[in-house]
């Protein structure tokens, strides 16, 4: 008995419900199909996800972060060194410089095991990355909001996976 393959917009549908990801759905004139949704983080909370099914490839695009204030050349040379580390992605750069996570595969490619490990690569990277680059391309602001919040007397909860290299920067300034 031979099996029907599964068009690669059904398997990604099939692979979205069975992880209980809410996504929208969007038809092109051109036969593509467009699913958008988030997948969960620990450090970045939510990680925007878009799936281009086209005629020939997949396309995977994945917000990261926005351009970076500072230390643009540091944050792209860091890029470029992850890149070579990486399964099926990559980071990219658009035209506005924020940071995303970029791949085109083969419709082939398009299976329940083979979304496991691309959209869990994403989410790994993607998470994994966040502090890094808030870290090489934000330090001045991350360090402007630790001081205005520390004077007040308020929180610094959400700052916390930076509090070391802050405090050494509070004690080195004394």
């Amino acid at each position: 008995m031979t099996t029907v393959p599964k068009r690669p917009e059904e398997t990604v549908r099939a692979w979205l419900r069975d992880n209980e990801i809410e996504w929208e759905e969007t038809s092109a004139e051109t036969g593509e199909v467009t699913f958008s949704f988030s997948l969960p983080g620990e450090r970045k909370l939510q990680t925007p996800v878009r799936l281009d099914v086209g005629r020939h490839a997949l396309g995977v695009h994945a917000f990261v972060c926005r351009r970076p204030d500072e230390n643009v050349e540091g944050v792209h040379r860091w890029l470029l060194e992850r890149n070579l580390r990486l399964y099926a992605v990559a980071f990219a750069v658009d035209r506005l410089g924020d940071i995303y996570l970029d791949a085109r595969l083969p419709l082939t490619m398009v299976a329940p095991d083979e979304l496991d490990r691309l959209l869990g690569s994403v989410l790994t990277y993607a998470d994994e990355s966040f502090n890094t680059l808030l870290e090489l391309g934000f330090a001045s602001s991350i360090r402007k909001e630790w001081e205005w919040r520390k004077l007040r007397g308020e929180s610094t909860a959400n700052l916390e996976a930076f509090r070391g290299w802050l405090e050494r920067d509070d004690t080195s300034a004394e």
